[in-house]
């Protein structure tokens, strides 16, 4: 019931959000989804981003939409908490909106004007929450913010604090018109008014009374001929746009580039299900253990009916019975979900999600209604086999009385339960045996002895650089756009020629000249970055073999000194170097495509290769930092933990949520199981005692008990092992290097439940043994 009772608060507090805000119904997100012509008219993936000039244009243009507002990344950190790039001189995380942003999401300022707080360039909005944590006065307004690299800005407002709940999770909002002018000195990607950049910022509109989706999506379609009728090289993109209800958001449909962490609805359903599962299994036991225990109540109920108790009676004592215990259960449950509080939140996933287990008297009542239903679901068929004794049969006989004829059903659900336990079991080895080798694996680059810190201020790069490889213990430094199989991807079209059709995709890293020593790379063919070249290095690629082979290039000596062109903006690059496969993507079904740039402006981090321990190079790494950025602080984070963080975020916490779940399993498997040894026992005692009485020993005893629910277990294993082989081996198949499901861990899934069921067999068995011949058959 505890199970059931957290998905319940997990989706209750998906549920809560923005559901405070009174225009919800009247606020749509614009979505796009990018066709390219030379793919067949194949869509990519539903974004939940789109291009930012839709905004103007359906504001000037068009009728029926009272207000839009764009908000825009680059302001601050990243929501994603654990994410590698995030910048400690940043105090904040933040968005660039615009002026109306306050007024759609219902933010009410505490100072300031909500009207003017972000108009100005360089304006900033502050939560109470982020003002308190950032400044000592009551009132910051007018006070300024030193934001990185990006600039100083001035707080024109403070946002009250409330419990509303908003998927849009940020601490600050700077004003939209900065923008242009941190584009111009190349302070942030992008380009604002690009009608073909649909992955930097969202647009949400509020419409008109009375006005409906219906009303808008003509002005999309019109608005997307105007703009992508007549295409040309390199922009060969369709954007077709949709429209999504504020409400619909979380829980929602799974978009890619989210403007904040959610829970998807196959998630919470794939959740409720394991919960669904664990709680009619439960049911199940109860029912089994209940009649299994009547026995010892039979002569109970036979009285009660003689001395005039009716079978309604005794039946609506019996529910009553049952209702209660699940009563008590749900109490127990609610104790132990808010005792198990603390640890919940501080998992990953609970941090990813800012789920804080929050109830309301909703979910209070929706939990006294499950557990009323589980009373009910529970005790109804033993209820009724137990009010229907026969009072003569009970009272003459009640060696012979029989509950629960129908006993192949029984076994066929035990079975069930112990397979689906041995399909936990070996599904959650596997998923730990896979994070193990992630974590471990050599994904050929160099993981030990190296630290990585943010890159500083932008024409300090160079000098950093300098100081830090004059350290003794320092062994080299490169600077790079974002780290390998972390879940950040950069990608980039190129074509062989002009004449070609189809622009192919490449995942792609700027690095600098030093970045092959760093990686510990491979080089196959040609050379790589020089330092020599200077700003001449902007004119070269360096691809990976799988690279070679995608843009049939023949052999890696053959690429050197080819050419690709590249859709950013039809420059051609020369191949200077071929380098070995390594595996950079989070989940890669293969090896994948992959250049390697050298464009300085795009370097966020710096990767730094030590000699001796973290403690000592990190104390080498501050000092140099301070003497080359003073004023700005610095963080350093161990590479190698950094690599596996969002993985296991990912498999490490279903890894532990299939674990628990498998654990469970096992647990009502061997109650059910439980319940069945129990019955046996109680109906069989008489047999025992005789066959003790003949000579029977306990070992023969045992026997002749036990075979029975030894062959569930064995069938259930014949059952579960091949449906967990090829289940799990299918989505192994989707990662490019994995783990297989061999001997050692099928023996040990088998190991694992041939111990709880034995246990529980044996328990019961035993006792059966202690059974006193002359105490069972005195009165016969």
């Amino acid at each position: 019931m505890s199970i059931c009772m957290g998905i319940i608060m997990l989706v209750a507090d998906q549920m809560m959000v923005d559901r405070h805000n009174r225009k919800a119904p009247r606020i749509y997100r614009i979505t796009s989804i990018p066709y390219h012509k030379d793919r067949n008219g194949e869509p990519d993936d539903h974004f939940a981003t789109t291009t930012l000039p839709v905004r103007d244009e359906l504001l000037n243009n068009y009728t029926g939409i009272e207000k839009a507002v764009r908000l825009m990344r680059g302001f601050g950190n990243n929501w994603l908490e654990l994410d590698p790039e995030n910048d400690i001189n940043v105090p904040v995380s933040g968005l660039f909106a615009d002026p109306d942003v306050l007024d759609v999401f219902g933010h009410e300022l505490l100072y300031g004007d909500s009207k003017t707080a972000l108009i100005e360039p360089y304006s900033l909005v502050l939560t109470k929450k982020a003002a308190e944590k950032i400044f000592k006065v009551e009132n910051p307004v007018g006070e300024s913010l030193k934001v990185g690299t990006i600039g100083t800005y001035k707080v024109t407002g403070v946002i009250k604090d409330t419990e509303n709940r908003s998927h849009i999770v940020s601490e600050a909002f700077a004003s939209m018109s900065t923008v242009k002018s941190l584009q111009a000195a190349h302070l942030i990607d992008g380009n604002i008014d690009s009608w073909n950049n649909l992955y930097s910022g969202w647009v949400y509109i509020l419409l008109e009374d009375g006005k409906t989706p219906e009303d808008i999506q003509p002005h999309l379609e019109e608005i997307t001929k105007a703009h992508y009728s007549n295409l040309a090289p390199p922009n060969e993109t369709l954007v077709k746009y949709s429209l999504q209800n504020l409400l619909d958001i979380v829980p929602g449909k799974l978009l890619s580039n989210p403007i904040g962490s959610f829970m998807p609805w196959f998630i919470i359903y794939f959740l409720a299900g394991l919960a669904g599962i664990v709680l009619v299994t439960s049911c199940f036991n109860f029912t089994n253990l209940s009649i299994a225990r009547s026995l010892t109540r039979a002569r109970e109920i036979g009285v009660r009916k003689v001395t005039g108790a009716t079978r309604l009676q005794l039946f609506i004592q019996f529910l009553s019975e049952s209702v209660i215990i699940s009563l008590f259960a749900m109490v127990l449950a609610v104790i132990m979900i808010y005792a198990l509080r603390p640890f919940i939140i501080d998992l990953p996933f609970a941090r990813f999600l800012h789920w804080n287990l929050s109830a309301n008297y909703v979910v209070y009542g929706t939990f006294l209604v499950l557990s009323i239903i589980v009373g009910v679901m529970a005790g109804l068929f033993p209820a009724g086999v137990l009010s229907g004794f026969q009072p003569v049969k009970v009272l003459k006989d009640l060696g012979n009385t029989k509950l629960m004829s129908k006993v192949g059903m029984r076994k066929a659900l035990l079975v069930v339960q112990f397979s689906l336990s041995m399909i936990f079991i070996l599904t959650v080895i596997v998923l730990n045996r896979q994070l193990n080798l992630v974590l471990h694996n050599d994904n050929g680059f160099t993981t030990e002895n190296k630290l990585i810190i943010q890159r500083g201020e932008k024409e300090n790069l160079e000098t950093l650089k300098t100081e830090l490889q004059k350290q003794s213990n320092i062994v080299s430094v490169s600077a790079a756009s974002h780290l390998p199989m972390v879940g950040i991807e950069f990608g980039e079209d190129f074509k062989r020629s002009l004449d070609e059709k189809d622009w192919q995709s490449m995942s792609s890293y700027f690095v600098d000249e030093d970045y092959i020593k760093n990686m510990g790379l491979t080089l196959v063919a040609g050379k790589f970055f020089s330092p020599e070249a200077g700003a001449s290095n902007k004119n070269f690629i360096v691809v990976n073999e799988a690279a070679v082979a995608e843009y049939k290039f023949g052999s890696n000596a053959d690429a050197i000194g080819q050419t690709l062109i590249w859709g950013k903006d039809s420059t051609e690059l020369v191949i200077l170097g071929v380098v070995k496969d390594y595996y950079a993507g989070l989940f890669e079904e293969k090896l994948e495509p992959l250049c390697l740039l050298n464009i300085p402006e795009k370097f966020s981090l710096i990767q730094i290769e030590y000699t001796g321990d973290f403690k000592q190079a990190s104390s080498t790494v501050q000092q140099v930092w301070a003497s080359v950025n003073p004023g700005l602080k610095v963080e350093l984070k161990d590479f190698k933990k950094e690599l596996g963080v969002l993985y296991d975020i990912v498999m490490g916490t279903l890894a532990k949520l299939l674990g628990f779940i498998a654990l469970l399993a096992i647990i009502i498997s061997s109650l059910g199981l439980l319940g069945m040894a129990t019955y046996t026992i109680e109906t069989r005692k008489k047999e025992i005692a005789m066959r003790k009485i003949l000579g029977s020993s306990d070992g023969s005893l045992i026997y002749i008990l036990s075979k029975g629910y030894i062959s569930i277990l064995v069938i259930a294993l014949l059952i579960a092992v091949p449906i967990s082989y090829f289940m799990n081996t299918a989505w192994l198949e989707l990662m490019a290097f994995h783990v297989s499901v061999d001997f050692w861990t099928i023996a040990l899934g088998v190991i694992v439940l041939a111990f709880f069921g034995l246990f529980t067999i044996g328990s019961q068995m035993i006792q059966a043994t202690r059974i006193n011949p002359v105490e069972n058959l005195k009165n016969d």
